[in-house]
């Protein structure tokens, strides 16, 4: 008979990448991301997404002397391509262009973007809080323009509407729709 197994918690790797964290942009968020993943936590692939070569260039970045033995997937062959290489163009354009994690991370947003639960549960992160610390730090002026805090996916792909000149909502403003709160409030 096999006793079940416990899923591994976030928070000692968390604290275990903590301790090796190089004091950079962005170690908090990858090293809630990574716990999260490893953990089976979120909708991202074992390596955040990232190539073997970049993950292992982001570990060895960020959290310095860290034996971590965690395997990057070999990217899927993706029908949504195009609409990935979209948002991750969008994404790219708003770099705050301060720290060259700054790529990495707009990959990571936008793997997470494919995935279907809000965006902040997808990456891994502990709560929507961290989601905005992530974007006002690393794309703030695509963080700038979302000023009525409206849920990160639905504002994303909002951006890549109106940049097409594409109108899918229905209602002259945000305001008046009637799916107001699909969009708007709360995600916890």
């Amino acid at each position: 008979m096999q006793a079940s197994r416990t899923p591994p918690q976030p928070e000692g790797l968390h604290a275990e990448l903590m301790t090796h964290a190089a004091g950079l942009p962005n170690d908090e968020i990858f090293a809630q991301m990574i716990a999260s993943q490893t953990a089976g936590i979120g909708a991202l692939p074992p390596g955040l997404g990232l190539g073997e070569d970049d993950f292992a260039a982001l570990l060895s970045r960020h959290f310095p002397g860290m034996q971590l033995v965690l395997r990057a997937a070999a990217p899927d062959v993706d029908e949504r391509a195009l609409e990935r290489d979209d948002v991750l163009a969008l994404i790219l354009e708003h770099r705050a262009l301060l720290d060259e994690s700054e790529r990495w991370m707009a990959d990571i947003v936008t793997t997470a973007c494919m995935a279907n639960d809000h965006l902040w549960q997808d990456l891994g992160l502990w709560s929507r809080k961290y989601l905005s610390q992530l974007m006002t730090q690393n794309f703030p002026t695509l963080a700038a323009k979302n000023d009525k805090d409206m849920k990160w996916k639905k504002f994303l792909y909002k951006q890549l509407c109106e940049r097409e000149e594409i109108r899918i909502c229905r209602a002259p403003s945000c305001e008046v729709c009637a799916d107001y709160a699909k969009c708007f409030g709360p995600e916890e």
